[in-house]
């Protein structure tokens, strides 16, 4: 497996200026959170009864494309609450305004803001915000990555018998099912497991080394833009299962003194028929 891109410094100021941009945008939604309680919120589901959307999901969106329009007109938007206008510019921002969702309902730490800049199809900057724990997470290809504007690199020396790893659930049963059953393959192989519920800030534990590892299918792309782009500026081995660029299908990013080892056990589990 190549090794990670060496950290290096800023190889387009471009892209710096959209990571500025992003950690921004995200601040704008983030600083709507803090005050919001649930008593107050305005609850519905999506695709499933655990899949839920509020009011506050809605607002910091609108916030964010409309902080994102007067600083950049041009740009096209794709937003999760289904915010989405073509642009000009070649640069799309890819907008979660609340990333983990049910943990902000429930009151429970994991959820975040999530904004990232994709120029001509590539993911050139994002940022993540973690509201709970007041961490701003942020990079730009090429550049490194960040937390509170401080470089961060993937935990250096990690063992894949004491990996501790991080995945998702879906929201469609069936799918669930077929998680804990490799889960069920995967736990007696490595340290121990940890559900978040968030991907962004999920992504965000891997890059700073909180944890070694992340996976999951099914997720969509603003779940992961930001954080996946954040995790390999980090140093992380970002990938879908088999070596293609993550998407839909599969999200995997892990240090690379795990990844190898983490990669095949999925792999034998049959993870990417969840």
């Amino acid at each position: 497996m190549p090794e990670p891109e060496p950290f290096t410094a800023s190889v387009n100021p471009e892209w710096e200026r959209l990571e500025n941009l992003a950690a921004e945008a995200a601040g704008v939604a983030s600083s709507l959170l803090k005050p919001k309680t649930r008593a107050q919120l305005q609850i519905s589901a999506k695709s499933s009864r655990t899949d839920l959307v509020t009011d506050m999901d809605l607002a910091c969106e609108a916030a964010i494309v409309e902080f994102l329009g007067d600083h950049r007109p041009d740009d096209g938007v794709m937003g999760e609450e289904g915010s989405g206008r073509d642009g000009t510019s070649g640069v799309r921002w890819i907008i979660d305004p609340i990333d983990g969702t049910v943990n902000f309902v429930y009151g429970h730490p994991g959820y975040g803001v999530s904004v990232a800049a994709e120029a001509d199809g590539q993911v050139v900057a994002g940022a993540v915000i973690d509201p709970v724990l007041d961490e701003t997470f942020t990079a730009h290809k090429g550049g490194g990555a960040r937390r509170n504007g401080h470089a961060i690199r993937v935990r250096p020396d990690g063992e894949p018998a004491m990996a501790l790893v991080a995945t998702g659930f879906s929201y469609q049963h069936e799918r669930r099912r077929r998680q804990t059953e490799v889960l069920g393959e995967l736990l007696p192989l490595i340290g121990d497991i940890r559900r978040v519920g968030g991907a962004a800030v999920d992504l965000c534990s891997v890059a700073c080394g909180r944890v070694d590892a992340f996976f999951e299918v099914g997720l969509n792309p603003w779940d992961y833009a930001a954080g996946t782009l954040i995790c390999a500026e980090a140093g992380a081995v970002v990938q879908d299962l088999y070596g293609g660029p993550p998407n839909s299908d599969f999200v995997f990013a892990a240090a690379p003194s795990v990844a190898d080892t983490l990669l095949k056990l999925l792999q034998n589990a049959d993870a990417d028929r969840i």
